[in-house]
């Protein structure tokens, strides 16, 4: 046993964070320690490194443990290079290598048995420890978080605070502590350090216990998880998707076994009840109230199943092709990213690649938010844009909650704006808060939010899971399935684009290659590069007339107006449902039913019509 805590508690004021909390550390264990956020999973490292203090119960770990958390690596002196500070940690290495050195020197004088024995003692210590092989892995782990070489010889101080935290943690890798403690280590990272750090962890001598809402980073690594819920810590053997299913498993069969103990003793007490009072039953009517007595009371099982429920909605269907780019160069200085791509209405694409390589700077260019280098990029028709980043979603108001999502929708009644909020898990007063004083998680939903009211038929969404916990991860993938628009998003998140990618674009060293399928087809090689397509002029002759074009453009918008004018006759047929004449007369109802059926084909029918004239059209324009 390398660390244990048993028995903990621990507040912050009134707000309990544990509440006899335990977990056992062992040997080289893979720990991932899950739980929603403000559960309390930062506070249980601190507490296991040492950084706070419980209330009450226990921290044991061995004198000769050590254990190793981010934030026990300081670099005071900005002034050296990467290269000297993470050499720091291999001091011991050098203390032998300068041992071997002057014994070395000693040697050429007085080659005795003795010296000759100590110098062996000194060479064996030092390559058992690595001194052959410790350069190199600097070296390796510094390339894997995503620098370059050279970078080694910078000076601390040229770096900016993030990326001084990811060579904190690799200097917190090669110190290699007993127990490693890992917050959020996938932050910031693209794919490829992310898929090199799960091989790194997994082979990692000691202990690790991970605090991740990376499940696939959860899957590939660790041997169980530990879920931190209402305070305690409950331990399960296996991946995180192996948690899940034994989880709900649990939650089941614990609360079948607590209905029956409750039925069982409502019997006895019912026994009781009925023979207490009776001489020659008072003596079974005792028996049974000891056996009440003695019985271990089963807990019914209970879970925080509150979660995020987004539902994007497209407030008007939008042009069937989406977008259009050719040769479209993206960049600042020099081109990150060129890109010839069609999307059609209903795709979902997602953007990979190493960081820098460009994948943020190409949502900024379609976006128009950035111009492009070169190149041209078209939307379609009747395109509504909804964009999400990181830097808008932490971006601090000056307003409350409530005050930020009214600005949206302002036509919107409070019971309407709190519904949503509501729905974005910010509940009584949390809806008064100032947007300033609200955590980085909250931001992102409420960013999401007042997405969600816009009704965009396209969604640009740039790692939009950042700051977010798990269960408010899988409410994003649920929402984003049932949308009936379109999304391109960028996410380092693999679960993520498994479950929304249909398409994926590969931005690397300035190239961009799309690839039909989902992100495991991708990763498998399984999803085809998709060709670019070859756009020949067409020849004057073949080109629609003017006089057509503007027949067709006005049949488009007739069409648009009888959509409007059918789904507003549909939403007064729903609302009829509501009236005491119809949902207390049941073949009324059944007559209205079929009608909105009835609606329903009409419109289906309007808005085939109109994608048919509107593909016309799009190709007319070409």
């Amino acid at each position: 046993m390398k660390l244990q805590i048993s028995d903990g508690y621990k507040s912050f004021g009134a707000f309990d964070i544990l509440e006899g909390a335990g977990l056992q550390v062992k040997a080289s264990e893979k720990i991932g320690l899950v739980g929603r956020n403000g559960a309390g999973k930062t506070t249980l490292l601190k507490i296991m490194a040492g950084e706070e203090d419980l209330d009450r119960g226990q921290v044991i770990v061995p004198k000769d443990i050590r254990v190793g958390t981010l934030s026990q690596i300081t670099f005071g002196d900005l002034g050296k290079t990467v290269h000297e500070a993470l050499l720091e940690v291999f001091e011991p290495l050098k203390q032998l290598e300068r041992q071997m050195e002057d014994l070395t020197q000693v040697l050429e004088s007085d080659p005795s048995q003795s010296n000759l024995e100590k110098f062996d003692r000194l060479q064996t210590e030092y390559q058992a420890k690595g001194g052959y092989e410790y350069e190199k892995e600097l070296q390796t782990v510094f390339h894997h978080f995503g620098f370059a070489p050279e970078e080694l010889e910078k000076r601390l101080s040229e770096f900016s605070s993030g990326q001084r935290t990811r060579i904190g943690l690799v200097k917190l890798l090669l110190s290699k502590p007993d127990v490693l403690l890992l917050d959020e280590p996938t932050n910031h990272l693209d794919i490829d350090s992310i898929e090199w750090l799960e091989g790194y962890v997994k082979r990692y001598p000691g202990a690790v216990v991970i605090v991740s809402h990376d499940r696939m980073f959860l899957d590939h690594v660790v041997d169980e998880i530990a879920e931190i819920e209402f305070g305690k810590v409950r331990v399960w053997p296996g991946s995180y998707t192996q948690f899940v299913k034994a989880k709900e498993d649990w939650l089941q069969k614990n609360h079948e076994a607590y209905m029956r103990q409750q039925e069982q003793i409502r019997n006895m007490e019912a026994l009781i009840e009925k023979f207490r009072y009776k001489k020659n039953k008072a003596a079974f009517a005792q028996s049974k109230i000891k056996q009440l007595d003695r019985m271990e009371k089963i807990e019914d099982s209970r879970s925080d199943r509150s979660r995020m429920k987004a539902r994007f909605t497209a407030g008007r269907p939008g042009g069937r092709r989406v977008l259009e780019t050719e040769h479209l160069k993206a960049g600042y200085d020099s081109v990150l990213a060129d890109a010839t791509l069609t999307l059609m209405k209903g795709e979902r694409l997602g953007i990979v690649g190493p960081n820098g390589t460009g994948k943020s700077t190409f949502m900024k260019t379609i976006a128009g938010r950035l111009a492009p280098l070169s190149g041209t990029f078209r939307w379609g028709h009747q395109i509504d844009l909804g964009y999400f980043d990181q830097d808008t979603a932490q971006d601090t108001g000056t307003g409350t909650v409530i005050d930020e999502l009214w600005d949206v929708a302002p036509d919107a009644t409070q019971t309407e704006i709190r519904s949503t909020l509501a729905s974005f898990l910010f509940t009584q007063d949390e809806v008064f808060k100032d947007v300033s004083d609200i955590s980085g998680g909250e931001r992102v939903r409420l960013a999401l939010a007042k997405l969600m009211l816009a009704h965009d038929n396209v969604l640009l969404l740039d790692e939009p899971t950042n700051h977010l916990d798990i269960p408010a991860r899988e409410a994003l993938e649920d929402s984003l399935k049932d949308y009936d628009g379109t999304v391109i998003f960028v996410s380092h998140d693999r679960m993520f684009l498994d479950k929304s990618a249909t398409k994926i674009l590969e931005i690397r060293d300035g190239k961009t290659t799309l690839y039909d399928g989902s992100y495991a087809q991708y990763l498998e090689g399984a999803a085809a590069p998709v060709k670019e397509e070859v756009r020949e002029e067409k020849k004057p002759e073949a080109r629609v007339s003017f006089q057509d074009q503007k027949a067709l453009k006005n049949r488009i918008r007739k069409l648009e107006e009888l959509i409007a004018r059918e789904e507003e006759k549909l939403e007064t047929m729903r609302e009829l449902r509501y009236e005491p004449e119809y949902y207390q007369d049941y073949r009324k109802m059944e007559e209205l039913d079929a009608q909105i059926d009835d609606q329903h084909n009409v419109i289906a029918g309007l808005y085939r019509e109109w994608e048919e004239k509107l593909a016309l059209a799009e190709e007319a324009e070409e």
